[in-house]
């Protein structure tokens, strides 16, 4: 039997409060389930900058997930924080640490949502800090409907990574995000956007595997999602 690639998951956080008396990590099921359906073994990563390099030394792959937060943008130059922004800082300084040390040894990692943010930023990117400010649609990037359902469709661009994992030049996609990328630097490659032209995916080419979706593939609304997990459970291995 096929040994399965270790595949590290970022955690969310809560201070304490509210579900528990003390401050408590969470994330959603599906991440983990979607990962072993993909053919990973999932582990949770809690936040320890400083453990990061050996966190990474016992991994083969990194997902970075999603969750009601924001990147600071004080980390891409982007000024004093909008009202709508909710920062979480421990989570976010692990979260930079290991993309940047998962980069740096060209070890696969995959963005999802927030965390394609964060990807994004640890690559030269800048960021929407509230869509319905600085770029408002028609399109409900917040989508009213359930997660479970697609929000709208995006445009894969030709010769992409994503293109190639999905063989797709559209696709659904669920939407629950205030923040987007805004511009990419040198390095990094837009690979989806919605209909109204905002960067719903970004990879980079000079990794083995570095990709992000502003959506969430692990709820596999759109048949070519889990795709994107296999794809990237497969780096893994390598």
């Amino acid at each position: 039997m096929e040994k399965r690639p270790l595949i590290g998951l970022t955690l969310d956080s809560e201070a304490a409060g509210g579900w528990s008396k003390l401050p408590w990590y969470a994330l959603r099921q599906n991440y983990f389930s979607a990962v072993i359906a993909a053919g990973g073994l999932p582990v949770a990563l809690p936040h320890a900058p400083e453990l990061a390099l050996d966190y990474l030394a016992a991994l083969d792959g990194l997902l970075v997930t999603g969750g009601a937060f924001d990147v600071d943008p004080a980390l891409w130059g982007g000024g004093a924080p909008h009202p709508k922004v909710v920062l979480k800082p421990g989570r976010t300084d692990f979260e930079l640490a290991a993309t940047r040390a998962a980069l740096a040894r060209d070890m696969p990692v995959l963005g999802i949502c927030g965390g394609q943010q964060l990807l994004a930023v640890a690559l030269g990117a800048t960021l929407h800090q509230h869509i319905p400010d600085e770029a408002p649609s028609d399109i409900a990037h917040e989508q009213p409907n359930p997660r479970t359902e697609p929000g709208h469709e995006v445009e894969v661009a030709p010769g992409t990574l994503l293109a190639r994992i999905t063989g797709r030049a559209r696709m659904a996609v669920n939407s629950a995000h205030h923040q987007a990328v805004r511009s990419v630097g040198e390095g990094l490659v837009v690979n989806a956007r919605a209909p109204d032209g905002l960067i719903e995916g970004i990879e980079a080419p000079a990794h083995r595997f570095a990709l992000g979706v502003q959506w969430h593939p692990e709820y596999a609304v759109d048949p070519a999602d889990p795709l994107i997990l296999k794809a990237f459970v497969e780096a893994c291995r390598g």
